[in-house]
C-alpha cells in the first residue's frame, strides 16, 4: 500500500494495541481494507562443517596451508551469505586437518 498523501510505502506500526499503517509524512491508515500484517522471522543458517574421512570424497586443491605450509587441501563451498553473494570456499589440508575460509 502506498500514502495516498505523498506516495511512500506505508508500513507496519503499533498504535496501542492495534497495528495499522502508517507514512512517514505522518498519515496513518486506521482501517486497513483487507489487509493482514504478518511479521516474519528468518531462520538462522547453520554451516555444515565436514569432519572424518568424508573429505576423501571431495576435490583437492594446490593450496597453502596457513597452519603447517602443506601445498594440498580439500575444498568445497556453502552459500553462507544472499543469494546474491558469492559462496564462501572451505579448505581442509590433507596433512594436518586444519580447516579455513577462502573469501576471495
Amino acid at each position: 500500500m502506498f500514502c495516498p498523501k505523498c506516495g511512500a510505502i506505508l508500513v507496519p506500526k503499533k498504535d496501542g494495541d492495534k497495528k495499522i499503517m502508517a507514512c512517514s509524512c505522518g498519515y496513518k491508515n486506521r482501517k486497513p481494507e483487507h489487509m493482514e500484517i504478518k511479521e516474519e522471522i528468518e531462520e538462522q543458517k547453520k554451516v555444515e562443517v565436514v569432519e572424518g574421512d568424508e573429505t576423501d570424497s571431495l576435490p583437492k586443491t594446490e593450496v597453502e596451508c596457513p597452519k603447517c605450509k602443506n601445498k594440498e587441501a580439500h575444498f568445497w563451498t556453502v552459500q553462507t551469505r544472499a543469494g546474491d553473494e558469492p559462496e564462501t570456499k572451505f579448505l581442509k589440508c590433507t596433512k594436518c586437518k586444519h580447516t579455513w575460509r577462502d573469501y576471495s
